[in-house]
């Protein structure tokens, strides 16, 4: 199998980039789409030329630092898989496929296909954790929960935080990745408490990252490796009403 690679280059974040075409050899359709680029580096370094830049790390779908743009779509043309699920059996001989890094402002390109998202950390360092005191495990185990809201938060928190919700919104939004992260908390009793008062924090930490604003296109749910729903956007937009009316202290 061979096919044909236009891969952004940016040598760094103050440069500007451009396409750059390579020649997969020698791909067979078992090979992962991280390993396809795997193989053409090694060729690279071979003739003394500076390798592809990349995120990843564990490779199981499960860290979310792969994300790239294959083809125009965030993770590939798969659904509900990141771009280390996706395999060269998606792809004929012969094909040209155009590989990008996310494009936001709030991820600017630190090299190649490779983003800065620190933006996400710092959302969840103003409010992604339960600050009231909880009691021990046990303790915790022991408070009564409703499965319904169990199963919820389960939904919710089965975000990984890659970032292709914000690739995919034609507004550069990170409503998706943000509502899961607040709602995995506020479904549960122990986070409660900062429920409103996180909602604002994180919010307003979202906005001042550079994100854009959500206006219900639905692109963010489509391209989410983990299938989030839109419906914890609709949860977060209450709360936030809820926050403003009630005041908080952020």
């Amino acid at each position: 199998m061979k096919v044909t690679l236009h891969v952004w280059r940016q040598p760094r974040p103050d440069q500007p980039g451009r396409f750059v075409t390579y020649t997969a050899n020698d791909i067979t359709d078992h090979m992962s789409f991280l390993e396809m680029l795997d193989v053409v580096n090694e060729e690279l370094v071979a003739k003394d030329e500076e390798p592809i830049h990349f995120d990843h790390d564990c490779r199981e779908g499960i860290c979310g630092s792969c994300g790239m743009v294959v083809n125009g779509r965030p993770h590939g043309p798969q659904v509900e898989g990141a771009t280390c699920q996706l395999h060269m059996r998606s792809f004929k001989d012969g094909d040209e496929i155009w590989i990008e890094p996310w494009r936001s402002k709030a991820f600017p390109v630190l090299k190649d296909l490779v983003v800065d998202r620190s933006a996400f950390d710092r959302i969840m360092a103003v409010g992604g954790f339960i600050s009231v005191r909880t009691g021990s495990a046990p303790d915790a185990n022991a408070i009564p929960i409703r499965k319904e809201s169990s199963d919820w938060a389960f939904d919710a928190a089965a975000c990984i935080g890659c970032g292709a919700c914000v690739a995919a919104c034609p507004n550069a939004s990170a409503m998706l990745f943000t509502s899961a992260k607040i709602a995995h908390l506020g479904l549960l009793p122990q986070g409660q408490p900062e429920r409103l008062e996180r909602a604002d924090r994180m919010v307003a930490e979202m906005d001042r990252a550079g994100f854009g604003s959500c206006t219900n296109h639905g692109a963010c749910e489509n391209a989410c490796p983990k299938g989030i729903s839109v419906d914890w956007i609709a949860m977060l937009n209450r709360d936030l009403l809820k926050a403003k009316l009630v005041g908080t202290n952020s």
